[in-house]
């Protein structure tokens, strides 16, 4: 993940990693007698499957690429899916992989830039009806898609987005990822947006990226959150970062405002040390909430 990425780790030296307060603007809050029942679905993963590097760390040294999305599957909780932002792919395609996977697994799709990017929301219905159809053969595979805006996309351009958006089907978890800082200073045309995606059960992507902190704007608008976390690849810093999000997770429950779903979604340089971030993440869980969740094992054999 560019967006926000220092380039030095001395630039991470003495920074404040704290989390902002939740804002809960989802529309309905329901009163939970017992809070300490409910339990968030928690899943970690990466942003691809083919990655060299984990040859014989992640996936059996001799296994084929061919077979190293079910290997993915079976070691991570979830999937950035960047593949569908730049090609809308088939219902077969998409079926075929959610066939690789196993159960409980999801698969985050990133909207193609075709409708985010280059037609910005005008003249989108036929991609958005191939896009749909290829999501939807995902079947139970499917978490939620999330449409990141381009960096240059302030509010006073979002004349297109809230028709879109209310056009979007309901029954498909849909989120969106803002990068101007214009959508994080409020304004009339930035508050209408967020009051829009409450109202209409959108989710706010939260990118914890450590040059752009207005990002973590911790507005929630719906009860399932991505958060997308630009990694330092082990880096001190990576450990102080989680370690937060742990406690918030926890923090939600207790006060009676439980997450339905948190899907962390790391970025490293190439990948290579998404493995071990999700490990780290899974232990911190446990160590803090008690929680339990899928990590890729260390080794595995090749029978």
């Amino acid at each position: 993940m560019k967006f926000g990425k220092l380039d030095t780790h001395q630039e991470l030296e003495g920074r404040d990693w704290t989390l902002p307060e939740c804002r809960i603007e989802w529309k309905t809050i329901e009163n939970n007698n017992n809070p300490n029942q409910v339990s968030t679905a928690v899943r970690t993963g990466g942003t691809m499957w083919t990655v060299r590097p984990w040859r014989g760390k992640v996936y059996p040294q001799k296994d084929p690429m061919r077979t190293w999305a079910g290997h993915y599957g079976r070691q991570f909780g979830s999937l950035e899916f960047n593949a569908t932002h730049y090609r809308i792919y088939s219902p077969e395609k998409m079926a075929a992989w959610a066939d690789e996977m196993p159960d409980g697994f999801v698969f985050c799709p990133k909207f193609p830039a075709l409708i985010s990017h280059y037609r910005r929301f005008g003249n989108c219905e036929g991609p958005t009806d191939d896009f749909i159809a290829g999501i939807s053969a995902l079947g139970n595979k499917l978490g939620t898609a999330f449409l990141q805006l381009p960096p240059h996309y302030a509010p006073k351009h979002s004349e297109k987005l809230g028709p879109y958006l209310k056009a979007w089907p309901r029954d498909l978890k849909m989120a969106i990822e803002f990068r101007h800082p214009d959508w994080f200073e409020g304004g009339e045309d930035a508050e209408a947006m967020w009051k829009l995606l409450s109202e209409l059960g959108i989710g706010a992507v939260i990118s914890d990226t450590a040059g752009r902190r207005d990002a973590l704007h911790m507005r929630l608008t719906t009860k399932f959150l991505i958060v997308r976390f630009g990694g330092y690849d082990g880096h001190k810093s990576d450990e102080e970062r989680l370690n937060l999000w742990t406690e918030r997770i926890s923090q939600l429950t207790k006060n009676g405002t439980p997450l339905e779903s948190f899907d962390l979604l790391i970025h490293t340089t190439d990948s290579v040390q998404t493995p071990e971030t999700c490990r780290l993440f899974s232990k911190l869980m446990k160590e803090t909430c008690g929680l339990k969740i899928k990590t890729p094992k260390e080794i595995l054999s090749s029978d």
